[in-house]
């Protein structure tokens, strides 16, 4: 299998399902000859020309509010928002109409849109670096999904624009260009609402997802190595659906929990996974559930300042060992 960044392996599955199905579409800003901010669309207009691949003015409610219509008149449209901090200006066509269609209208109408966005940590300042997906896991008729590799990456979007309703798919920018992975060059999807075990442990279960799945990996080591403590590292991939069965598993097995997320902690989509397992693993439990996330500060431009408020791996080594010892 070849190895690619996530960037590419995003690319790589855009490509394959706009040569797999006519209907599918991509429109955003600058994403035709630019490519898009990050080059997620490199080279795709010139393979498939402007009548796939659509230059959108700066008007977030405009890219999703025409996905929508282009969806309904038959179309599978995947609308790039340059960062997901903007997603903001397209609430109202995001919660109040693609997420309500299906249900609104009995079924009769659909909704398979994707909307994609580079989300959290990685440089940009308070207003580019925003971790949301909380505010569009809590919208019923939505689903979200943030893939953490090269290969989920790929086998992610694939199975996204192939779904019937729409997906907020974010895409953590600090692991574009790293990990490279390997990714099959077979035809796969990864389903949506499965989550994934990365690493088997018997002692505590890190349950998280995005970026904070290398964190958790480079963690999980540095506990093996230096206090022998063996976690498990569950990769959730979609918060909406979640895997519940998988989480349970884990807990059930390793009887601590950690939820580590990126997002600030404060009523952060954490705190459902949280209460999931604190409500059904009650009897499993060693310990309190633990919840690991950023403090409640916008976050800062500069990289070091930026370290200071968002987690890492020595923050969840902390929590562990807290864990352990309880």
């Amino acid at each position: 299998m070849p190895e690619q960044s996530m960037i590419a392996a995003l690319r790589a599955g855009l490509r394959e399902e706009m040569a797999r199905d006519a209907r599918v579409v991509l429109l955003g800003e600058d994403i035709g000859a630019a490519g898009g901010i990050f080059n997620a669309t490199q080279g795709l207009r010139r393979e498939f020309g402007e009548a796939r691949v659509w230059d959108m003015p700066l008007a977030e409610g405009a890219i999703v509010g025409i996905s929508i219509g282009a969806a309904m008149g038959g179309l599978r449209p995947v609308a790039e928002i340059g960062f997901a901090d903007y997603l903001l200006g397209a609430m109202h066509q995001i919660v109040n109409e693609a997420a309500k269609l299906r249900y609104r209208s009995g079924g009769e109408w659909t909704c398979p849109i994707v909307i994609r966005a580079p989300y959290g940590g990685g440089g940009g300042g308070p207003d580019h670096t925003q971790n949301v997906e909380a505010f569009f896991a809590h919208v019923p008729g939505l689903k979200v999904v943030i893939p953490s590799s090269p290969a989920d990456m790929k086998g992610l979007i694939k199975a996204a624009i192939r779904d019937g309703d729409p997906v907020i798919f974010l895409e953590p920018k600090r692991i574009y260009h790293d990990p490279v992975g390997e990714v099959p060059d077979a035809e796969y999807i990864v389903p949506l609402g499965v989550a994934s075990v990365c690493r088997a442990g018997t002692d505590a279960s890190v349950i998280t997802y995005g970026a904070m799945v290398k964190e958790s990996l480079a963690a999980a080591e540095v506990l093996a190595a230096e206090d022998g403590i063996q976690v498990e590292v569950v990769d959730v991939r979609t918060l909406q659906p979640l895997d519940f069965a998988t989480i349970a598993t884990s807990v059930h097995k390793t009887t601590r929990a950690v939820v580590f997320h990126e997002a600030v902690r404060f009523a952060g989509f954490g705190a459902e996974i949280a209460a999931f397992i604190a409500e059904t693993c009650f009897d499993d439990l060693a310990s309190p559930v633990l919840r690991v996330g950023a403090r409640s500060l916008p976050t800062p431009a500069a990289p070091e300042l930026e370290r200071a408020v968002l987690p890492h791996a020595a923050t969840l080594i902390d929590a562990v060992r807290h864990l352990v010892a309880y």
